[in-house]
Order: structure tokens, then sequence, then C-alpha cells
């Protein structure tokens, strides 16, 4: 599994540390659905086609694969791209095995466009905060209106 850290988005950080905390993590989650949408559509488009559905079967997801093993330290909110854990052909075409040669196809996903996932989290996380404040706001308005 690949991951990476986004740094340097002060300002975004702190858009995100003035929302409750569930709404940011959504934002958040949200936002990188987004992101991870163009690396799952390589991946399809990459997936060999002899093996029974397993391009269509790819898919972003805020689920952890029930094999996933996370690491030490919890981030606050995680996106998966790949195939369906059910899927049983996806490891040994993208690592081949003893008797068939490897096709990656996850790994040349997120290379092509992991740079063009990281655009969409920088152009697009301030778009979610701004519309998430605005919910939030609409909201503190309506129980405003009731109360008064």
């Amino acid at each position: 599994m690949a991951s990476f850290k986004v740094t340097g988005l002060r300002e975004l950080e702190r858009a995100l540390a003035e929302l409750p905390k569930a709404t940011a993590k959504n934002t958040l989650k949200r936002t990188l659905k987004l992101a991870a949408q163009p690396i799952a559509d390589e991946a399809q488009r990459l997936a060999p086609r002899d093996t029974g559905g397993l391009a269509e079967g790819i898919m972003v997801t805020t689920k952890k694969p029930k094999k996933h093993k996370p690491k030490s330290g919890r981030a606050f909110a995680e996106i998966y791209v790949g195939p369906k854990a059910k899927s049983r052909n996806a490891v040994p075409q993208e690592f081949g095995t003893s008797k068939s040669v490897a096709q990656p196809f996850m790994r040349p996903a997120w290379d092509s466009k992991q740079n063009e996932a990281l655009e969409i989290i920088k152009s697009e996380l301030g778009n979610q905060i701004t519309k998430a404040a605005e919910r939030l706001a609409r909201k503190a308005a309506r129980k405003a209106a009731k109360g008064a």
C-alpha cells in the first residue's frame, strides 16, 4: 500500500481545525475521494481484461479492506483505492506468481496520477471547507430561528 503526506497547506489545516471534528473528517474524506478517482480510473484502464471483472472491481472507498493492517498511529482520514476485497486475482496480476508474469496496474496508476491527485487536494479542499462552513452556518441559523 502506498501513502503520502501532504505538508505546507497550513491555512487549510487551520480552517479544518475550526470545523467540528466529525465535519472536518468528512470534509477531508470527500476531498480524498475526489482526488483518488483519477487513480482508480487509470487502474481500471490498465487492468488486464482477461481476469473476469478485475477492472470493473476497482473502487475508491473509505472502508478499510479486511486484510489491511494499520500502521502505527492513526491518520485523521484515509482513503483506499484498489480492487474489491473479494477479487482473488488482483494480487497475482499485480505481482505475478511462480507460474505467471506480473501485469501491474495499481502501481503504474499511482505513479502516473499521484501528482494529479495532489493537485485536486490542493484545489478542492478549500472549496469543501467553505461548503462545510456554509452548511454549518445554515444549520445554526435554522436552529436559531426555531428557538426564537
